[in-house]
């Protein structure tokens, strides 16, 4: 369950919102306020795992808010403009919803943040004595064995991990990605590859090769694999 407050300064929108977010049955909206500056003191009192929130507003934008933030929250924007969604995506929204919307769009986006919140609370869990993890995959969780693991791949907004017995895709980034494995056994060696240590075979300046398996090094990872080497 995800509990929620939704932040709006047009009275209709929070009514609206407040209707369809009855229809989730894994959504919460606990409060919803008019004024970002009196849903702070709500913030700091009450734990809060996603807002519902306006961009702009009379005392402070939504994206100014965001930032003022000491915790992090996840946050879905519900705007009337599209102009914004780039800034928006920067502050690692899970999803940017153009009014009006739809239930069906509603609904796809709190699913997200509910993936979200599941694999953040799985990457709490001490990664050093994890043996696997489930990731979602289409429509279901599937297991993953760590040490099955050969490397993983960003495909833009999912990633497929490469297996000793086969390939998954999952919506993820490479960042959660990278947060859900132990750095024991894993190397980021590219902003696109992450690789079982285990299965490194040799590295030159701009590759890392896992057997027959050739992956570029990128610069800002140069540091961390020469670390590597050393220990």
């Amino acid at each position: 369950m995800l509990t929620a407050i939704a932040i709006d300064d047009e009275p209709l929108a929070l009514k609206a919102i407040t209707i369809l977010c009855e229809q989730i049955p894994f959504v919460r909206l606990a409060a919803t306020f008019t004024r970002p500056t009196e849903a702070i003191g709500y913030l700091h009192s009450e734990k809060i795992d996603l807002i519902f929130l306006d961009i702009r507003m009379p005392d402070i934008t939504g994206i100014d808010f965001v930032n003022s933030l000491s915790k992090p929250v996840m946050v879905i924007f519900t705007t009337a403009y599209s102009e914004y969604a780039v800034q928006c995506f920067e502050l690692d929204a899970v999803d940017y919803l153009l009014k009006p919307f739809s239930f069906a769009r509603l609904l796809k986006a709190c699913s997200k943040a509910a993936d979200l919140h599941v694999l953040r609370s799985e990457s709490t869990r001490p990664t050093a004595f994890r043996k696997s993890l489930f990731v979602k995959s289409g429509y279901e969780q599937v297991k993953v064995i760590l040490d099955d693991i050969l490397y993983i791949e960003s495909l833009g907004n999912y990633v497929q991990f490469i297996c000793t017995n086969g390939k998954v895709v999952s919506r993820l980034t490479m960042n959660e990605t990278a947060d859900l494995l132990p750095k024991e056994n894993f190397l980021r060696i590219h902003r696109s590859y992450l690789v079982a240590k285990s299965i490194i075979t040799k590295v030159d300046k701009q590759t890392v090769w896992l057997k027959d398996k050739a992956l570029p090094i990128g610069e800002v990872f140069a540091h961390d694999i020469q670390q590597y080497l050393k220990s």
